[in-house]
């Protein structure tokens, strides 16, 4: 069976400061879009919140670096968990994050602090596997010029 994909990729910003658990944080992320209305010909802007779960290194770095406001590059994958509250079943679908890239300017994203850099990114480590050296041909001799 070949395996799906499951990917997100959201550029947006924070509405609120990340926050820490044991393992990792929590970032809600904003994105919008624009569309004209075809009755009133009036733009009109639409929010659509994400929920963002980072864990060890990434999520440390999202608490030390990111704030409230902050623009964000977040790629990741969607899961969604089932919860019971007054006996009825509840879904919610978060992006658990496996990259994340800080796009403030240096201006914007530091307020003047020194020990921030802005339009770094972090990507969470992927396990190991061995490296497979391709066969190496001369094919420079088939090359017409």
């Amino acid at each position: 069976m070949a395996r799906g994909i499951n990917k997100a990729i959201l550029i947006g910003n924070l509405g609120r400061d990340p926050e820490g658990f044991n393992g990792g944080c929590r970032l809600a992320l904003a994105t919008d879009e624009s569309y004209k209305d075809k009755n009133t010909g009036q733009m009109v802007s639409k929010v659509e919140w994400h929920s963002i779960t980072a864990f060890g290194k990434l999520g440390e770095i999202c608490m030390n670096y990111l704030k409230k406001g902050s623009k964000v590059y977040v790629e990741g994958r969607l899961q969604t968990d089932k919860y019971e509250k007054d006996g009825v079943d509840h879904y919610q679908t978060k992006i658990i994050a496996n990259d994340m890239r800080m796009l403030d300017s240096k201006d914007q994203s530091n307020n003047g602090q020194a020990n921030q850099q802005p339009n770094q990114s972090y990507q969470q480590p992927r396990q190991a596997q061995p490296m497979q050296q391709a066969p190496v041909d001369d094919f420079d001799s088939d090359i017409p010029f």
